[in-house]
């Protein structure tokens, strides 16, 4: 009598089972790394934008907005993932926000923003600051 060897279907589907948990983490893994790539593009937008409101604050003694000196319109600081940078004045010094765009970004980033405070040190320094509406896991370190 001749026997077959082989794989119950118990064995599987444990190993169904499986491939299927590291599936769902991968997934979420790389769906978290999307959302942080994309809101990495508004420190990108605004870097060079805080030079700008830095260098407009050390020579007329106030925060700029858009449109005055070289600063532009809000529109034009975008990227394909950020919609618009409005710069204005807070509480404490010069703001930058930085708004995420309502399509061809995560859902869970559509519509955030990203708020850079800059303080003026007593020294002729300046230090920023962030804060942001997205979601924690999307957050670098240095914004939470």
């Amino acid at each position: 009598m001749k026997t077959t060897r082989g794989f119950t279907l118990i064995e599987l589907m444990i190993v169904v089972a499986i491939i299927a948990i590291l599936a769902s983490i991968a997934i979420t893994v790389y769906n978290n790394s999307i959302g942080k790539a994309e809101l990495s593009e508004a420190f990108t937008v605004v870097d060079g934008l805080k030079t700008d409101v830095a260098e407009y604050y050390s020579q007329a003694g106030s925060c700029p907005s858009n449109g005055s000196g070289s600063i532009g319109a809000p529109a034009s600081y975008s990227g394909k993932y950020v919609a618009s940078a409005t710069v204005g004045s807070g509480v404490s010094g010069c703001t930058i926000t930085a708004t995420m765009r309502d399509t061809s970004v995560s859902v869970k980033l559509q519509g955030k923003q990203v708020l850079f405070s800059m303080s003026p040190a007593a020294d002729g320094n300046f230090t920023w600051s962030c804060s942001t509406d997205a979601p924690a896991t999307f957050t670098p370190t240095a914004c939470k």
